[in-house]
């Protein structure tokens, strides 16, 4: 019974910690995510141009990409993950 009960605490502590990670480190809304985005693609100067953000719905993030080559898939630079609830 020690054993189980044991199982079941360390369980809930890493749920709880999932749900503290999750709900510290992203942004606070989606509008934030974007400008941070689009913000980041002017630091990159004359060669701004080949870089684009777009919103992910499904994973409710921002993505900061490269499209240079258009034959080939865009590179993924960094990923700007907001809060849904």
């Amino acid at each position: 019974m020690k054993i189980v009960n044991l199982f079941f605490q360390v369980l809930i502590s890493i749920i709880l910690v999932g749900f503290l990670i999750y709900f510290l480190t992203g942004y606070d809304s989606a509008f934030e995510a974007d400008q941070l985005c689009h913000s980041l693609i002017n630091t990159y100067g004359p060669e701004s141009e080949n870089y684009a953000c777009d919103h992910d719905t499904e994973t409710h993030q921002w993505i900061l990409y490269d499209d240079l080559d258009k034959t080939k898939p865009a590179k993924i630079i960094r990923k700007f993950r907001y809060k849904f609830l």
